[in-house]
């Protein structure tokens, strides 16, 4: 269910009773990380319970040093590859939070809607939570493409429509767990989704802004290259769990 910001207002849930962990995979982000790790200890402040952890992505920039600076912890993935960065951030956090929050080093979320995506989970509504990025976001016209065509094809396949395979996502921990995350590159936020639904998990989607990268070059849609891979990672993703049958 895709519910609007301001409903969240007239809610007034408490999120303070959640240990919450928010994820944040990173390569190349020296100029960016800081500012993002900034704003979720504000978001986190407000909540009175929180951890934030960078994984440097093998960055050949200063990205870890800068993360620890703003006072994240930090560590590394052994591999390259969005998926590894996530899965070794969940890892190194163990069993501590009771929801997980991933979102982008790269500034286009913003981590002040960390609470909208919290509320359905606190109010026991959900498991899962997508940040669902409006129509007309910056993002390039491939990577939109490509993003419809992915939603379009899980609807087809699985009857479900999901709005978008936005990585900024919150999720509880004990649910993570049992998705048993397996995707090492691009693949990771389509495969959790797909995952949900074949573990019957509780879904919800939330409007959330998206803006411009602020700083540095996307891996994705900085170039040609980077949208053919990510893209096809993504559709081979979809392709390979439709063998599936109902577990994962």
């Amino acid at each position: 269910m895709l519910y609007k910001k301001r409903e969240y207002e007239k809610l007034g849930v408490e999120l303070q009773t959640m240990n919450i962990a928010v994820v944040i995979p990173a390569l190349d982000e020296e100029e960016m990380i800081g500012r993002i790790v900034r704003r979720c200890q504000r978001v986190l402040a407000r909540l009175d319970s929180g951890r934030i952890v960078v994984c440097d992505n093998n960055s050949r920039d200063r990205t870890a040093a800068v993360a620890l600076e703003a006072g994240a912890e930090v560590t590394r993935a052994r591999r390259n590859g969005y998926g590894t960065a996530c899965r070794t951030g969940t890892s190194y956090l163990g069993s501590w939070p009771d929801v997980l929050v991933f979102l982008d080093a790269d500034g286009s979320s913003c981590p002040e809607e960390i609470e909208c995506l919290l509320e359905p989970i606190q109010a026991g509504r959900a498991d899962l939570v997508i940040g669902v990025r409006p129509f007309n976001s910056p993002m390039p016209p491939l990577q939109i493409w490509g993003n419809r065509l992915a939603t379009l094809l899980i609807n087809l396949r699985w009857n479900y429509s999901f709005a978008d395979l936005g990585p900024f996502r919150a999720i509880r921990r004990k649910s993570y767990e049992g998705l048993k995350m397996e995707d090492t590159t691009w693949g990771w936020t389509v495969e959790m989704q797909i995952r949900a639904l074949l573990c019957n998990l509780r879904i919800e989607e939330t409007p959330v802004s998206c803006k411009p990268r602020l700083a540095g070059v996307s891996k994705i849609s900085g170039t040609v290259l980077g949208s053919v891979k990510a893209g096809s990672r993504i559709l081979w993703t979809i392709f390979s769990h439709s063998l599936r049958k109902k577990n994962v």
